[in-house]
């Protein structure tokens, strides 16, 4: 009895809790938690990448609009140009005019530097597409960095803010890329025309007279016009018309350039007044941004074999640039004949 009580008199007072081998949480432990987590350092390693990535997209912009400048400068001097040479010719002058000759000159120094537009534009874009692939890549990041464990609340908080900034520079570069794409087919059929109208407004300088506009571009004009015309009398793709050349963009370059040679010539040997319908398709799987994502992506792929059938020699007019959203794990462009 003695040792009972002896014992009874050694239990000691219930203690503060501590962490037990089980793993309880310790009361000492449940305050705010104020440190710097694994995560919330990789976090702001992103955040710094970030930061680099919008600089580098602003860099751009500030690029294009220098660009663009410079081109409309040098496209009203070459206008300017061109016009006086052409007032002259129709109120007549002597053969071979000098004065005509130094404007000409003028104008084709000005064509020249629109010209160097392009080279610049694609430049830009290969930048611009450099950005968006480290854009995607660090969208990757972030969105896996969801999954790591060890972070506290205000972790996914800075996450779900880099996240949105991160889609704002992938839509700002998508934009930057489909709007350089456009510049350089516009400058590229500019340029073209206009060469081919400096050589006829020369022939007028040499004979003293004016002869308007290029043969070839008037004819070029007429049959993209008819084109245009035959294209619209059309409700549209057939919802049973079979694709002439389906183009599956499941990785980089893919090379589809003599498969779509050889199928586009085989149809205008069959039909030589066919228009085409160039469709980009793009999987309709995802949320509203991820469905942007690859819908401008899908149309960046159609420009591009946009460019290469003109490349091949099909009319622009003759071709239908036209979107659609469909149940497809990748981006892909369909190529129909009318």
């Amino acid at each position: 009895t003695g040792s009972a009580a002896q014992g009874t008199n050694q239990t000691t007072a219930p203690t503060a809790m501590t962490l037990s081998d089980a793993g309880t949480v310790s009361a000492e432990r449940t305050a705010v938690y104020n440190g710097t987590t694994a995560v919330g350092e990789r976090i702001a390693q992103m955040e710094r990448d970030l930061n680099q990535l919008t600089a580098n997209v602003s860099e751009l912009k500030s690029q294009l609009n220098a660009i663009r400048g410079n081109s409309a400068a040098s496209a009203t001097a070459y206008h300017t140009a061109k016009a006086d040479i052409t007032s002259r010719l129709q109120l007549g002058t002597t053969p071979g005019n000098p004065i005509l000759v130094d404007q000409w000159n003028q104008a084709q120094t000005s064509l020249a530097t629109v010209e160097q537009t392009i080279p610049a534009l694609s430049s830009l874009h290969s930048k611009a597409s450099d950005e968006a692939a480290f854009g995607k890549f660090l969208l990757s990041t972030v969105q896996a960095t969801y999954g790591l464990s060890g972070a506290v609340d205000e972790d996914h908080a800075r996450l779900r803010i880099l996240e949105d900034s991160v889609y704002q520079s992938l839509v700002d570069l998508d934009r930057m890329l489909t709007s350089v794409t456009q510049e350089i087919n516009r400058h590229n059929l500019y340029v073209s025309n206009e060469r081919q109208n400096m050589t006829t407004l020369a022939l007028g300088i040499k004979n003293g007279e004016l002869y308007g506009t290029n043969i070839a571009s008037r004819s070029f004009a007429l049959v993209e016009a008819a084109a245009a015309s035959q294209a619209s009398s059309s409700a549209g793709i057939s919802p049973n018309a079979e694709p002439l050349v389906i183009i599956r963009f499941d990785r980089d370059n893919v090379p589809y350039q003599q498969a779509l040679y050889n199928a586009v010539s085989q149809a205008l040997t069959a039909k030589p007044d066919a228009v085409f319908d160039l469709v980009a398709v793009s999987p309709n799987g995802g949320n509203a941004a991820q469905v942007a994502l690859n819908g401008s992506a899908a149309r960046r792929n159609a420009e591009d074999v946009l460019r290469t059938l003109t490349d091949m020699g099909v009319q622009p007019g003759r071709i239908n640039l036209l979107a659609d959203t469909r149940n497809t794990a990748q981006n892909e462009v369909h190529l129909y004949v009318r």
